[in-house]
């Protein structure tokens, strides 16, 4: 090997690490996003903030991502008004990789694009994640990142189960959706930091405004790799998801001890 082919070799190497045994890109930043208001909860406490078998729901969410070794950094998008409480979290359940704590803006896109400015420069992937999405794991995270060092894109989902039906401005059926080819779109959803750049920015100026990040993507023509990730990772959106995700919680946890135990 030459001094040239050596340089080349020395630098595709500083920019990928091992995970689960596989190459990835060096830096990959999660993008929490828990700004919203939580109008759908009702109550005075929002959503991210209810305790949730001991710990608050957007803690339990950011410790996954703390924990998952294909993450590099963490951005916390919050409301105006909140950020000491995410140091407190960040002391209290030590958190290491929060890199910044960011506001959120009017919208959705506009909220994840200020935490995509707070990132580190030559960042190769953004996960962006549900702050109120506190069943997500750092196995699932691992499977869709590397999903998305191998095609581009790739977002955490779910086979629906059950029938999917259009239906107009009225409610009557319209349509209906193959079952086998429907799927339930959660997150982390995982983009190369220049697709998604270029998605946010083409989609921005044709004033399109997108139920997810996916959908952002897939505007511009990008494939998104779907990785099942099974039922269990909810969103905390209605009172009564949370005494489905304590449920959820506790069988993971008898689960661990038979394990365990044997």
């Amino acid at each position: 090997m030459n001094m040239s082919d050596k340089k080349k070799f020395d630098s595709a190497a500083d920019l990928l690490r091992t995970v689960g045994g596989k190459l990835r890109p060096r830096h990959t930043t999660a993008v929490i996003v828990a700004a919203g208001s939580s109008a759908r909860m009702g109550g005075d406490t929002p959503k991210q903030f209810l305790p949730l078998c001991g710990m608050p729901v957007v803690a339990m969410t950011i410790r996954a991502y703390e924990e998952a070794d294909c993450i590099d950094d963490i951005i916390l998008v919050v409301r105006p008004g909140d950020d000491e409480t995410y140091r407190e979290y960040s002391e209290k359940f030590g958190f290491h990789k929060i890199r910044a704590i960011v506001h959120g803006g009017k919208t959705r896109q506009e909220s994840v694009m200020n935490g995509i400015g707070a990132a580190a420069e030559g960042t190769a992937f953004f996960a962006i994640a549900d702050g109120a999405r506190p069943l997500t794991t750092p196995d699932m995270i691992r499977s869709v990142c590397l999903d998305a060092y191998k095609y581009g894109a790739a977002s955490a989902a779910s086979r629906a189960v059950d029938s999917v039906k259009t239906a107009d401005e009225k409610g009557f059926v319209i349509g209906s959706v193959e079952r086998g080819s429907a799927w339930n779109a959660a997150t982390p959803q995982v983009f190369g930091a220049n697709i998604y750049r270029a998605a946010a920015y083409t989609t921005r100026e044709a004033n399109f405004e997108a139920t997810d990040d996916n959908s952002l993507v897939e505007r511009i023509g990008r494939r998104i790799k779907l990785v099942d990730c099974g039922r269990e990772n909810i969103k905390i959106t209605t009172e009564y998801d949370i005494p489905i995700a304590e449920a959820i919680i506790t069988h993971r946890r008898e689960k661990e001890k038979s394990e365990v135990h044997g």
